[in-house]
Formats: structure tokens, sequence, C-alpha cells
């Protein structure tokens, strides 16, 4: 059936809500306004910019609903952005007070005498990603300069020729069945003279880019899954701002991680996990080693009395320096974690972003004002990432998470090394596979065929909390009836190779329990059963699969968690 569009065109087009495109939109708008200011002033030569169409899509029912972060802000961009954010009200949870890194044994904790660098928080803040984003959106809407459009999930882009034209947004009301029903609203074509693609880490939209254009940098785009509960505590149990890292349990020393705990405000404490992608254990369950850390004595006394009231899961972009693709193309930039700017060592890319954002809507203000968006004139954005604050922060740290894929020992001399010799370390670039690749079947990893070790935990769903409680404290929520975004290429894969050889992990490394083993009653056949409704948008599953059988596309606009604080 042949479905008519509208088209919808516009001179600038954001795909994607993030702290990345809503400063790019915040920054043309200023930059904009001070040019017509200065040329109405005489202060500047030539004419304003008048009627300047900019458009802004997001796939979460409100800007902020999918925002999940640690999160410590540096605030090297938001003072350039908005240098009085404090007086405009920008939600910080607090500055940071006290920091204090710990190594932490199964039963035991040591403090480090110094707080590494990297982790010094110092003039930092802790904030809610969420929330922050809300807070930025609520000042690009106030510019009444940008057309916001939440629930609206870009899944397509639109090319003439070899350049990227806009984005086609999803349909609604699309049954399960592929069939129309009653409230069917096609999508929308919407056309543009440069598209921003801020998408985040494994976006659908730059991941099609990416492999159409073989755009990869030196070494793959890496990725590390973080998970996070918010736990409500007594009255006058947290320091806002107290920030605390550790390495160590409940992780093996083979797999890179660490946790990070952070006091906000309202008596309220986030504790965190990330795990590297690239790990190798089979029965690995992010999930369930972030209810191991609870258990841990120090941190069991720390969390006393408090209860798990929220919960989250993303993945982080973490390659680093040599993992930045291409992020210039015909008629589109991209910014933010799309394009992997985080720098791991410090577990930290919200400033990153923010630069990359900003560094975008200049670029695009010079294309506008000469009246030329040619790639010859999108070009210079990727050079000033790459050879401005973004790329020189993360140039010093440019093999940091490769030399952490060695194990945590190994990772930690390497790293040692790096820091001596300014990121060079004994191998310059330090190539790593895709993080597909490093999971090892479940022979090779305990040297025999092996069921699942028991973990033994009790979960009271207070304290220690099961997978599909924390999906529902996450608010992921999708509409039943549609097609499922999460598309299982060939269930014979899943049966005959991975459930005997790797134990079916996609039942383990998704955080929301949206895969499970079940048997079909009739025919006694196992298959992979798809919960898409509990997705929180993380994309584990496109990234982890060991037969890369498993692709996550967007789910109708409005879909997905309803992150709040976290």
């Amino acid at each position: 059936m042949t479905v008519e569009r509208e088209n919808f065109p516009v001179d600038v087009l954001f795909v994607g809500a993030g702290p990345a495109n809503l400063c790019a939109a915040l920054r043309l708008v200023q930059i904009i306004q001070a040019h017509n200011q200065d040329v109405e002033q005489g202060s500047k030569q030539g004419g304003k910019l008048e009627e300047v169409s900019i458009a802004l899509i997001e796939k979460g029912e409100e800007i902020g609903a999918h925002a999940f972060s640690g999160a410590v802000l540096d605030p090297v961009a938001l003072q350039k952005l908005v240098p009085d954010f404090k007086e405009k009200g920008c939600p910080l949870e607090g500055e940071v007070s006290s920091d204090a890194v710990y190594y932490l044994t199964p039963t035991s904790q040591f403090k480090l005498p110094i707080t590494p660098p990297p982790l010094n928080n110092h003039g930092n803040y802790v904030i809610s990603l969420a929330k922050f984003n809300r807070w930025l959106g609520r000042l690009v809407a106030e510019t009444e300069k940008v057309d916001i459009f939440p629930g609206f999930a870009g899944t397509e882009l639109l090319f003439e020729g070899e350049s990227i034209i806009g984005v086609r947004t999803g349909d609604k009301g699309i049954d399960a069945d592929g069939s129309h029903k009653s409230n069917f609203e096609p999508g929308y074509d919407i056309t543009a003279r440069v598209t921003v693609l801020g998408d985040g880490p494994r976006g659908n939209l730059t991941k099609t880019l990416f492999n159409k254009t073989n755009a990869y940098g030196t070494v793959p785009l890496l990725y590390e899954t973080g998970v996070k509960e918010i736990f409500e505590m007594p009255q006058g149990r947290v320091q806002p701002g107290t920030v605390i890292h550790t390495m160590g349990y409940p992780l093996k020393k083979d797999t890179f991680g660490g946790t990070f705990i952070y006091g906000m405000t309202n008596n309220m404490l986030a504790v965190g996990l990330v795990v590297a992608c690239d790990y190798h254990d089979p029965y690995l369950d992010p999930h369930l080693e972030l209810q191991k850390l609870k258990t841990h004595p120090f941190i069991k006394k720390l969390l006393e009395g408090g209860k798990s009231a929220y919960y989250g899961g993303k993945t982080l972009a973490a390659g680093g320096y040599y993992s930045i693709p291409r992020i210039a193309f015909p008629g589109a930039l991209v910014v933010g974690d799309a394009a992997g700017l985080l720098n791991a060592q410090r577990l930290k890319g919200i400033h990153l972003a923010m630069l990359s954002g900003m560094a975008a809507a200049e670029n695009i203000f010079s294309c506008l004002l000469n009246d030329d968006f040619s790639v010859e004139k999108l070009r210079p954005y990727q050079q000033q990432i790459l050879n401005g604050p973004v790329g020189q922060e993360l140039f010093k740290v440019r093999n940091f998470h490769q030399a952490m894929s060695k194990g945590l020992y190994k990772g930690m001399f390497h790293a040692g090394l790096q820091f001596i010799t300014g990121g060079r370390g004994l191998k310059d670039p330090l190539r790593v596979p895709e993080d597909f690749k490093g999971m090892k079947t479940i022979e090779q990893h305990y040297k025999r065929q092996i069921a699942p070790p028991e973990h033994g935990l009790k979960f009271d769903n207070t304290f220690l909390v099961d997978k599909l409680t924390d999906v529902y404290r996450s608010g992921a929520k999708h509409e039943e009836k549609q097609p499922s975004h999460l598309l299982i290429r060939d269930q014979k894969i899943c049966i005959e190779q991975c459930l005997p050889r790797y134990g079916a992990p996609c039942t383990r490394f998704c955080p929301a329990q949206v895969y499970e083993l079940e048997k079909n009653e009739a025919s006694g056949e196992q298959f992979i059963k798809v919960n898409f409704s509990n997705c929180v948008h993380c994309k584990t599953c496109d990234i982890k699969d060991p037969f890369e059988n498993i692709t996550w596309v967007c789910p109708e606009g409005g879909g997905g968690p309803a992150y709040t604080v976290c």
C-alpha cells in the first residue's frame, strides 16, 4: 500500500533532544540573534538572517524522558552557553563536595589515599540528566525560534543521491501484524538543508549512515552498559554533591567496569554500575551485578534504611578518540554520543556532547551566512571536533578503554603508562575488535559446560530488586499492539547455535528483561520470546549479541522509558 506523506521543509533539523542537540539549537539561535543585532546597529556589514526555520524532533514522549546518565557535569560548556545558568534555575543536584575512590574485595574495601586526577571532580556538579535536558529544552522553547516535536521518532534517513536531505518520522497506529489501525497516522518527511544527528549511542540513523558510508574510525565504536538505581534515603543521610567511585567487586578481574555513588537532593542517592561491552563471561548480567554490589558490607551500610525507587539503563560510547567516525557528511553532521564523544577515563561525556553541539551550531551559522551547505562547508566541523577542545581532551586518553579491555590489573598498568606518555602507552593506536566478538563460549570461559551459576540473592524489591520490578520503576511502556522494534533475524541461530554455545546471553545482558527463553507447548521447540514493551532503549542487544542476530529499530514515537530523576 502506498502511503502519502506530508513534506515538512526546514532549514535546519535536529534529530534527538539530548544535550548535544539542545545546546546546538540554543547556540544557533543565540548566534543568529547576535548577528542580526550587530547588523541592525551597524557594527557588522551584510544582511540579516531572517526567517531561518529550525526544527527538533525527539522520540521520547517529552524532552528528558529518555535521558539517562551518571551523572557528574563538567560545567565548561555550560558556562560558555549559559553563563548565568544558576540564575536561570539550572537543576543542579549539588556541587561536588567530596571525592573518594575505593577498591572492593568481596568482603572489604580499601580507600585510595589520593583520588586519581581523572576522577577528581572539584568544580563539577552532580545532576539528573533527565532534569537537565528538560531545563535545556525550556530554554530552547523560550527562544520561540525552534519548533520542537516530542514523540516523533526518526526512523529513516532521506537521501538525494549521496546527500542526506532529511529524515522520515515513524508511522503511528500500526498493528502488530503491520496493518493500519483506525488511528493510523503516517510519518512526515522532514527535509532540511542540514540534518544534525544526535540519536545517541548506537543510534538507529547513525548506525545506518556509518554502515552505508563505511565511516568508522581507526578502531570500532566501543560501548559500555550502565545500570543505575536511585535510592530514597532517610532524612539527613545524604550530602548532595558527594561522589564515590569503586572498582573491583562484584566484577571479575577480566571485566572492565566500575561503580558510582552520587549524592542528590531530596535525600536521594544514585548507585550505578558500568560494564564494558567487550566482557567475556556469557553468564554476566549487569543488573544482577548491581544487586550483588549492594550486598557488599561497605555499600550495604551506605544504603542502610533506604529503598530503591527509580531505575534505568543505557549504553555509553566509550571507545575514545580513535573510535570517532566520520561526522560530517553531505547534508548532515553527527554530534554527542552518536559520534562517540565520551571520556571513559573520567566517565564523563555530557560536556563533550554540549561542546560538539555548539561547534555544530557555529558551522551551520557559517553555512547559513554564505548560503552554502556543501560538504566542503560542513567538513570544518569535523576538524573543529578533532583539533578543538573535544579532540584535545580525548586524544590524551585515546587508548584508555582499549587498554582496560585487557582486564583490571593489566589495564591499570597500561593506564599508568599512558598517563606518563600523554596517552600513548605501549602501542598507539591500540586496536581491539568490536564488542560482540569479546564474548567467549561457556566452555571457553569456564573450561567446561556448566549451567548458570546460582546467585543466591533474595529479592525483597525494596533493597534487592528483581529485573522486572526495576523495569517497572524505569517507567518503560510501549503501545503493545505494534510491530516489535527488536528484530531477531533468525530464531534458528538463537536455538541451534547461540543457546548451546553461549546459553542465550540476551536473557542476561539486556538490563530490562526483554528476552526470555520459552518453549512452545504444542511442538516442544524452544524460542526466544521478545517482550519489547520492557525495552529501555539502551541498545545493548544490538551491540553485544555474539551473532549480530538482533537489530534495534525505533518503536512508535513516545514509547520507551520515562525517566524523571535518573
